[in-house]
């Protein structure tokens, strides 16, 4: 199983992002230092808020316009960082993929759910999309604790995929 991880003041932006968007959907990239397409961990160093243009629907969803992908991927070119992913919110919802993030999931991407009620953050997942299959799997979400003492991981567990 491939790992997320994160510190915890990143995991923080993710969920001050969904609580101010509540009710509604939040969006954003998942930065990392760019690492190998198939290493066993990706390593979040930063995260970009995007717009959610979701048509008739944005607290049921959420959609990233490409001219928003496609600015973010030239200002970090050369940067050594890169788009390693996507976080969203689920408002009134569990920290799971939804059937619509499944059919819009790409594989190389990790995605990170936040579940947010009533304006309060829940428990948040990673996962990522099994090509051949076509579902999502479960990553490790290791998030660490911020601060100048020494850093503890904490695996973070929320309910399975459907």
């Amino acid at each position: 199983m491939r790992t997320v991880r994160l510190d915890a003041e990143i995991l923080g932006q993710i969920e001050r992002h969904g609580r101010a968007t509540y009710p509604d959907e939040c969006c954003g990239f998942l930065l990392a230092l760019v690492p190998e397409p198939d290493g066993p961990a990706r390593d979040v160093v930063g995260v970009e808020r995007a717009l959610n243009r979701a048509a008739g629907e944005p607290r049921g969803r959420f959609a990233i316009p490409a001219d928003q992908l496609r600015a973010l991927e030239r200002r970090l070119d050369g940067s050594g960082r890169g788009i390693v992913g996507v976080y969203h919110s689920h408002p009134d919802h569990p920290a799971r993929p939804s059937e619509m993030d499944r059919e819009l999931a790409w594989p190389w991407y990790s995605y990170l759910v936040t579940r947010v009620t009533a304006g309060a953050e829940g428990p948040s997942a990673a996962f990522e999309l099994d090509s051949e299959r076509r579902e999502f799997v479960r990553m490790d979400l290791q998030v660490r604790s911020s601060g100048s003492g020494p850093r503890e991981t904490q695996t973070l567990s929320a309910d399975p995929p459907q």
